[in-house]
């Protein structure tokens, strides 16, 4: 049912065809730039990517995540069994849009999501309902993500998330509406030359306006290897990528 990827020598990670993980995932849980005094959560966490990375330090103990698909639930729960994480994370069956049916209100100062990049009707829509949900906004777009954040997060908390270029506009205004000033802003390359296919965004809830632009992440050298800085992201997840 499942295959298991290694993610460190203490944690793995059990992925399916229904929910595995990309690159763009990773990248945002490394730009989150989590700290251990963080309570945080990760919104349509799927196999649960970003908060297992998360917990590769031994610092990290205090992670939520939700999903509103079951197998996504109970593959996380799964997870988090095989890797004795019971203490450090607590995975929750939850619609986003009706999150306040689950949580408090200002409990976190950590919240992420890797949100569904295409509007319903584009695309090719995949006839695999637990696919079409991840890429599609079937069950939640732009704005609810945004809206549950900031229900959410604690005054200063950070809002971290991750789209495609052309929805840059789109997520900016809807920070803004809700309280969640962007404050730093990247743009992810293949190579070096080309367009970026991908920006990552932070908002603080409650601050004042001033985004840093960060320089660009580029994944691939010339010759298709990892640049330098994606070996760091990845960590011990690389081992043996680049020999």
């Amino acid at each position: 049912m499942y295959n298991y990827e290694r993610l460190s020598d203490d944690i793995k990670i059990a992925v399916s065809e229904e929910h595995t993980f990309g690159t763009d995932a990773v990248i945002l849980s490394y730009f989150a730039k989590i700290k251990a005094r963080d309570k945080a959560l990760d919104m349509g966490t799927g196999c649960g990517i970003i908060p297992f990375l998360w917990l590769r330090s031994s610092k990290i103990n205090n992670v939520y995540c939700l999903d509103i698909q079951q197998n996504a639930y109970d593959q996380v729960k799964h997870s988090v069994e095989i890797n004795h994480l019971e203490e450090r994370i607590k995975p929750y069956l939850c619609d986003l849009r009706r999150v306040q049916d689950t949580f408090e209100a200002e409990q976190f100062s950590l919240v992420t999501m890797n949100p569904p990049y295409k509007p319903v009707g584009t695309g090719i829509e995949s006839l695999d309902e637990s696919a079409r949900i991840a890429r599609h906004e079937v069950c939640c777009n732009i704005e609810d993500a945004v809206k549950a954040a900031s229900y959410l997060l604690q005054y200063s908390g950070r809002f971290c998330m991750c789209h495609r270029p052309e929805r840059l506009v789109d997520a900016i205004e809807l920070m803004r509406k809700y309280k969640l000033e962007p404050k730093r802003l990247r743009f992810v390359q293949d190579r070096a030359g080309e367009q970026p296919f991908l920006f990552l965004i932070q908002g603080q809830k409650g601050a004042k306006p001033f985004l840093r632009v960060e320089p660009q992440l580029i994944i691939k050298k010339e010759n298709g290897k990892f640049t330098d800085e994606m070996l760091e992201i990845y960590g011990s997840y690389a081992d043996g990528y680049d020999k």
